[in-house]
């Protein structure tokens, strides 16, 4: 295939704890212009428009340019999947925590 955009992998995407703090602050507000995202954080606004960028490439974020403006807000959806993979994960601890109180009681 010779696509020269590629979909980001989900987990790459919220590896990093600026995007993870991105995602943060989407969630809390309907829409957020680059402006009022950039002052939460001590990087520049061009390095906060590229983790932007990788969040969108991931699915995670959308965009809507109004006049100059471009405007983002969270898409949600993509982090089902890391949901249905964590949960796994935390059935196994829950059992390994009830197995382990067991063993104390007795």
């Amino acid at each position: 295939m010779s696509n020269t955009y590629q979909e980001r992998d989900v987990y790459i995407a919220i590896a990093d704890p600026t995007r993870r703090k991105l995602i943060r602050l989407l969630a809390d507000s309907e829409e957020l212009p680059l402006y009022e995202l950039t002052p939460h954080f001590q990087i520049g606004r061009t390095a906060v428009s590229k983790h932007l960028a990788i969040l969108k490439e991931a699915d995670l974020v959308t965009n809507r340019k109004i006049g100059r403006e471009t405007r983002y807000r969270l898409n949600a959806a993509p982090l089902q999947e890391v949901k249905d993979w964590l949960s796994f994960y935390e059935k196994f601890w829950n059992e390994r925590a009830i197995l382990l109180k067991n063993i104390l009681e007795e």
